[in-house]
């Protein structure tokens, strides 16, 4: 069957998750949320006619549980890929290579999704001697697919060293899951002002450079410095386990805000409680990584976000890269105006997030025509 003649049948397209069961959930990493939400668009694609979770994970370590009624299409396994798909999508897990070498032989296509700053975490993991992130050598890709946010840094990195035409696509999100969560827990996701002296919440992961709570600490360190009035507590997720000694220890220390007894170190909390219990607003700092989920719930939720993404139209409060003066200078505004103005700030996030939209026609016609290349009759 020629590739044409394939994608006119409609395709049987799988996005590979490693679902090991048990404690397992969408909120532990934006990888399980972005499957999620481009399975909602292979929905919608009018070239798919059939759209599944591959589970690379061993059949070892999975240990039952309810993660995968929260997935939005069935679940199979590698053997069912094989003889059931036409197109293989490499996100959440990897693909082995004499797996991949036999899907191709019998006609499949390879599509890896990169949805990191791979070449950041990969110089990273080299110069401490550690594994590394998301790259695979030795696969034959179709395409590889990355997202603004690493357009610049990983583009050229994926071309030369995986050898496959690079496309960037837009970066998807739907607040389905936030809303789902919130009804689940009976809790409407939204802020609600309440007058008081702002809680400041910083949840940046801290497992890699991209994305630290250095920057965040300094901007509400020079807040307080000037205006200490302001701030009724900071707390600082995911950050917990090296909060005690070490460099991080010295940093946090050296802090007029830290010293005052205003900041706590937390372990990673679900942004459901964070913003419902915790605090009022998120104080939060990237280097090429301007496009994360943390960002798109809390403006869908119309919680002050202090951020410095250029990717984020006029949403939010931005501030100048790695200036924390700047940083401070936005938090402050925010303080001053977002209750006041908050009407505007929610209908300027509603337009920005119909973007992303993995429902949207454009989205839908993006992804599709990607897909469609891949069957050029060779």
């Amino acid at each position: 069957m020629t590739g044409s003649a394939r994608v006119d049948r409609g395709l049987r397209v799988g996005v590979t998750m490693f679902i090991r069961g048990g404690d397992q959930s969408l909120w532990e990493n934006g990888i399980h949320q972005n499957a999620n939400f481009l399975m909602l668009l292979l929905m919608r694609s009018p070239i798919v006619s059939q759209c599944f979770v591959v589970n690379g994970a061993p059949k070892a370590l999975h240990k039952g549980g309810n993660f995968e009624a929260e997935l939005l299409c069935p679940v199979i396994d590698m053997v069912e890929a094989m003889n059931t798909l036409d197109v293989v999508i490499e996100l959440g897990a990897h693909l082995k290579d004499g797996w991949t070498a036999q899907f191709r032989a019998r006609g499949g296509r390879i599509i890896a999704m990169r949805v990191a700053n791979d070449y950041v975490i990969d110089m990273e993991s080299m110069a401490n001697t550690l594994p590394p992130g998301q790259l695979v050598y030795g696969i034959e890709y179709d395409q590889i697919w990355t997202l603004p946010a690493f357009e610049r840094t990983n583009t050229a990195y994926y071309a030369n060293l995986l050898r496959a035409p690079v496309r960037t696509m837009t970066h998807l999100w739907s607040p389905l899951l936030i809303e789902r969560d919130a009804q689940a827990t009976g809790r409407p996701w939204g802020y609600k002002p309440d007058g008081a002296p702002w809680r400041i919440a910083i949840m940046e992961p801290n497992r890699c450079s991209v994305k630290t709570c250095h920057v965040p600490m300094l901007i509400c360190e020079e807040v307080y410095r000037r205006q200490p009035q302001v701030l009724a507590a900071m707390q600082v997720f995911n950050a917990d386990l090296f909060s005690r000694e070490g460099y991080f220890a010295h940093f946090a220390a050296a802090l007029d805000v830290v010293r005052s007894g205003l900041v706590t170190f937390r372990p990673r909390y679900k942004i459901s409680r964070i913003m419902h219990d915790l605090a009022h607003c998120i104080v939060s700092h990237h280097v090429d990584n301007a496009q994360n989920y943390l960002y798109y719930e809390a403006l869908h939720g119309g919680f002050p976000l202090i951020h410095n993404s250029a990717l984020l139209a006029d949403c939010g409060y931005r501030y100048r890269d790695l200036d924390c003066e700047d940083g401070a200078r936005a938090l402050l505004a925010a303080m001053a105006c977002h209750e006041a103005e908050l009407d505007g700030y929610r209908a300027r996030s509603r337009a920005f997030l119909k973007t992303l939209d993995p429902c949207g026609g454009a989205n839908v016609a993006q992804y599709s025509a990607a897909i469609r290349d891949c069957f050029v009759d060779r």
